[in-house]
């Protein structure tokens, strides 16, 4: 069973929202690249969850991330 997992915009910080919408744009990228783009279909909030706990376990280095281009989404 799926669930909606969605951080508490208004009382994240400004932070901790750029790294949650870090995590969103990343899922989206790797998916277009590893499937192409109709796989970004399934970019949602409920797979962000193991892209989260994935980096909370890692071990972080100065250059773990990297900055993508801008979204062409219309939500953004």
């Amino acid at each position: 069973m799926f669930g909606i997992v969605r951080p508490c915009t208004h009382r994240l910080s400004e932070g901790l929202k750029v790294e949650w919408m870090a995590h969103l744009c990343g899922l989206c990228l790797a998916l277009r690249a590893d499937h192409g783009q109709f796989a970004r279909i399934v970019t949602n909030y409920d797979g962000l969850i193991v892209s989260v706990l994935t980096e909370a376990q890692a071990v972080r280095t100065p250059e773990g991330r990297r900055t993508a281009g801008p979204c062409p989404s219309p939500s953004s």
